[in-house]
This record gives structure tokens, C-alpha cells and sequence, in this order.
């Protein structure tokens, strides 16, 4: 049990959030890890960092229940008055604790949200947080993969948004997922990567690569967008398929979603 008394481990962030901004990051959760969240008896998820206000927290909880309904989240930050301008909404599910990233929570969390945190921070950090964090995760085992870590970057109003999830064993996959109609380009998620892979995006790493690819199918699929975003998307995607681990389907696709093997993009 994480101790209550523990001094915050981790730097305060400039808190900014939206209402809505992570509603990509939300409904992926809810689709991938849903299962695991209802099967649960303690399904506890903790919103990391959720800024100056608590929108953030209060929506992953509605969110959540739609596919797990004893699902409650925790929001945690290091910052205590903004914990303490969040305890007003409180509610049955749903909790505010001063803390970083040792996770003042009891027990092991079934689900840890770090949006727009890490990127705050140096390259180099990443690593140890990534450790600390999936540590804290509920274990594997009894036919359950574990807890999930999300760990990513979305601009202001959530219209772009990459992540990494992670299990108690390390990186899983990457995600990249965008409100179709405002695309010029698939590599204008670029600027969205998370910090493990933001300063990789140079030629001969593989996430630069990966890019490369995307935006040379999305090109070849120029035709497809007479038929809107969405059928020049899958198409896309169908064809980066061919060349890259790419883990989910086209119902995921069709949310503007794409998906990859961490192995794939992790640095060199």
C-alpha cells in the first residue's frame, strides 16, 4: 500500500485541461480494456495529473461506467490546491488525492491515465516514470493481463492524440487517433507524439519511418476522400497494414484510430 504520508515524487505541470479533451483517449480505454475493468472487483482507475481542473476526472468516471458500472476513479495531483478546488466534486466513485507519480492509492489500480504530463519533462526521464508507474498496476495473472498504463500528448481541444499503453510488463502499443476532418496530412500528429518518441521523429528511427509510410499511403488513397475522411482513412491504414505491425481493426480505424506494436516505433 502506498504510503499517504510519502512526499509527491515528480514537478508541478502548467495543470492546463479542457472539458472533453481526452474523450479520443477515453473511448479507447473504454473499447480495449473495458473487459478487464468489468470483470474486476476493485475496477480503480487513477486520472494522473489532471490539471488545474477536474474535468478530466469527472468525465473518465462517466465514461468508464459505460462499459464497467462499478468502475471509480481517483484524480490525483501534486499540486494541493488544485486537489483542493476538485474535492466540491466529489461523488460516490469518484475522489481527489494529493500525490505524483508514487500513486498515493491503496492497492494496485486496475487502469493509470498520464495524459500531457510526461511531456514536460526530459527525454531521459521517461524510462524510470514508465517503471515506477507500471509497478503500481495490478498484476497479471488468473487470465487477466493486468493493469494498463496510457501515457500520452493531445493538443488543446483533443482533435489529435497519441499514446503508448503499457502493462505491468512494459510498452505494449502505440496509438494515434485524430478528428478526421481537421487532417491535412497523417504526420501532422507528429507534434503530438508522446515524449519517449518526440525527439525520435529524425530519419533512421523507426517512428520517423512509420510517418514517412503513413503519409505516402494517405497520398495513395487521395481518391477515396471523394467519399469523405473516414474511407480515405481505411483505406490508408489498410495499406500501412501491409508493412507495419498494426494491432487493431476497422472498427477502431473508423473512430480515426490507428494502433501499432510498440516494438515497431520504439526507439533506437
Amino acid at each position: 500500500m502506498a504510503s499517504r504520508t510519502t512526499r509527491p515524487v515528480g514537478t508541478v505541470t502548467r495543470g492546463t485541461t479542457n472539458p472533453n479533451r481526452l474523450r479520443r483517449m477515453d473511448r479507447w480505454i473504454a473499447a480495449t480494456h473495458g473487459a478487464e475493468l468489468r470483470r474486476a472487483a476493485d475496477p480503480l482507475a487513477v486520472d494522473l495529473g489532471y490539471g488545474a481542473a477536474p474535468w478530466t476526472a469527472v468525465e473518465l468516471l462517466g465514461r468508464l461506467r459505460t462499459v464497467a458500472p462499478h468502475a471509480r476513479v481517483v484524480g490525483v495531483e501534486i499540486e494541493p490546491e488544485r486537489v483542493a478546488a476538485a474535492k466540491p466534486y466529489e461523488r460516490e466513485g469518484l475522489a481527489f488525492r494529493h500525490g505524483g507519480f508514487e500513486v498515493p492509492v491503496p492497492g494496485r489500480p486496475l487502469l493509470i491515465r498520464a495524459a500531457n504530463v510526461l511531456r514536460q519533462y526530459d527525454e531521459e526521464q521517461v524510462a524510470a516514470v514508465w517503471r515506477g508507474l507500471c509497478a503500481r498496476l495490478a498484476p497479471a495473472g488468473g487470465g487477466s493481463r493486468g493493469g494498463l498504463l496510457v501515457e500520452g500528448t493531445c493538443d488543446e481541444i483533443g482533435r489529435r492524440h497519441v499514446w503508448v499503453a503499457l502493462g505491468p510488463e512494459g510498452p505494449r502499443t502505440v496509438t494515434f487517433a485524430t478528428r478526421l476532418g481537421s487532417l491535412d496530412h497523417p504526420s501532422d500528429l507528429a507534434e503530438r507524439l508522446p515524449k519517449a518518441l518526440i525527439h525520435r521523429n529524425v530519419p533512421g528511427e523507426p517512428v520517423h519511418a512509420f510517418l514517412r509510410d503513413f503519409d505516402r499511403a494517405w497520398a495513395a488513397a487521395a481518391p477515396y476522400a471523394s467519399y469523405g475522411a473516414r474511407q480515405r482513412w481505411l483505406r490508408t491504414v489498410r495499406d500501412l497494414a501491409a508493412d507495419w505491425p498494426v494491432t487493431d481493426g476497422p472498427a477502431r480505424w473508423r473512430q480515426g484510430e490507428i494502433t501499432v506494436a510498440w516494438e515497431a516505433l520504439a526507439p533506437r
